[in-house]
């Protein structure tokens, strides 16, 4: 995973700003990629809930991270917004999710949030885009 984050084009840019340990949120865009790209999905916010020392979280993170730097495909994520929650910062989310994580939620026009259907930890990081722009696209 290492060597894939290293050969990623210098044109992509990541802004990581933190909010407590609650969230974070991840900002992507590759230079020009998100006007040129007819078929990117419209703006978007994705929630990945997650928790400390989970490993299959901390997988699923980096590969999104991975999913949202690459370019060259048809399947950008340039115009989405990824936003980290800590299940163990807010008793309700860790009520829900705390057998479940990592849990991946489109976040609705209507501000209400739509669980995705896992995604396995084998999946490529070409897949882990290809299966989140699917979700968008719709």
């Amino acid at each position: 995973m290492a060597a894939a984050l290293t050969a990623l084009p210098r044109a992509a840019a990541v802004r990581l700003a933190r909010r407590g340990r609650a969230a974070s949120r991840l900002h992507c865009a590759a230079a020009g990629e998100a006007s040129s790209s007819p078929s990117s999905p419209a703006t978007g916010r994705l929630v990945l809930y997650t928790k400390p020392g989970c490993c299959l979280c901390d997988g699923l993170k980096e590969k999104l991270h991975a999913a949202f730097l690459l370019a060259g495909t048809p399947y950008s994520l340039a115009s989405l917004e990824l936003q980290e929650r800590d299940i163990t910062t807010n008793p309700e989310w860790e009520q829900m999710y705390q057998y479940e994580i990592p849990v991946l939620a489109k976040v609705l026009p209507d501000g209400t949030e739509e669980k995705l259907p896992r995604l396995s930890p084998r999946l490529s990081v070409e897949l882990v885009q290809k299966k989140v722009f699917a979700a968008f696209d719709q």
